[in-house]
């Protein structure tokens, strides 16, 4: 889940064609980023319906449903247009802030909070999926099924620290 696919560079809006799949079940484009994989029937990868429901228990609060924004926060969905990958986990992890002279936005930090951190690749290809209109606004119909090594790996990030 975090940071699984390794170092990637291509931004958000780069071509979100998968090519490979591991065995979390997890797809990446060419450039190695975490991406979607949507069937002709509709149905999404795990980390897609994922992202849908750790997005919308974490993130739409202030982003709004959907990624489309709020007068709080802004449009993740257009933010992934030109945001990489990396500059995604490093926003969530350690937070932002953008003073205006008309605005004072703070994204506080993440890093410690398991629903997020444990699910970074999720939120990513859900709001990258939204980002390049391959889902709608709706929560996904279809899923393919959670592997037993995404599973195994949700457990040992969820798991408490000592």
């Amino acid at each position: 889940m975090l940071a699984a696919g390794g170092t990637a560079f291509a931004d958000g809006s780069g071509d979100p064609t998968a090519v490979k799949k591991n065995e979390q079940g997890e797809y990446f484009d060419k450039q190695g980023n975490p991406t979607y994989k949507i069937q002709p029937d509709g149905t999404v990868d795990w980390y897609t319906y994922s992202g849908y429901r750790r997005y919308h228990s974490e993130c739409h609060v202030c982003h709004g449903p959907d990624g489309m924004g709020s007068s709080y926060a802004p449009a993740l969905k257009d933010s992934l247009k030109t945001m990489s990958y990396g500059e995604f986990i490093a926003t969530v992890a350690s937070g932002r802030k953008n003073v205006t002279s008309s605005q004072d936005n703070v994204m506080p930090s993440f890093g410690n909070n398991p629903n997020v951190t444990c699910y970074l690749d999720d939120i990513f290809v859900y709001l990258r999926a939204r980002s390049n209109n391959a889902l709608a606004r709706v929560r996904p119909a279809k899923h393919e099924d959670k592997t037993a090594a995404y599973t195994k790996a949700e457990d040992s990030c969820m798991a408490p620290k000592h």
